[in-house]
């Protein structure tokens, strides 16, 4: 008997719900924030939330890729893994801290406002998690 393939699409809406979810409690924890710490450090959980985002959805595509490879090279011996994905997994730390050093820099933001904003993508996921294991279908 052979082995039925998986239904992602539950998992495939869960990264996406993430994805939204960082961008929101992003948003909506920056405007508190500006309105009692000021304009900048508001910036600095916003710029950090989407700094989050755009490092969850490069590691998504990244695993994402790789995933396809490694099922295509179960087929065929010599799978291609676009370049892309390489230089993404090797430099999204790179391209986040080189983002946060500009807007340092640029705009004064204080780092610890974006340094608090990358945690959008952990409260995100978190939130997400919870609500999967308590309205699990199993």
């Amino acid at each position: 008997m052979a082995a039925r393939p998986p239904d992602i699409s539950r998992y495939l809406k869960s990264e996406a719900r993430i994805a939204q979810l960082t961008l929101l409690i992003g948003a909506i924890a920056a405007l508190p924030v500006a309105f009692l710490e000021g304009w900048r450090w508001g910036l600095g959980i916003l710029v950090g939330a989407v700094l989050a985002w755009f490092n969850f959805r490069w590691l998504q595509k990244g695993l994402d890729a790789l995933a396809d490879a490694a099922t295509t090279q179960s087929t065929e011996h010599a799978a291609q893994v676009p370049f892309g994905t390489y230089f993404r997994a090797a430099f999204r730390y790179v391209l986040i801290a080189l983002a946060v050093y500009v807007t340092f820099k640029v705009l004064n933001v204080p780092v610890l406002s974006m340094i608090f904003g990358l945690c959008a993508l952990g409260a995100a996921t978190f939130a997400i998690s919870v609500e999967e294991i308590l309205h699990s279908p199993d």
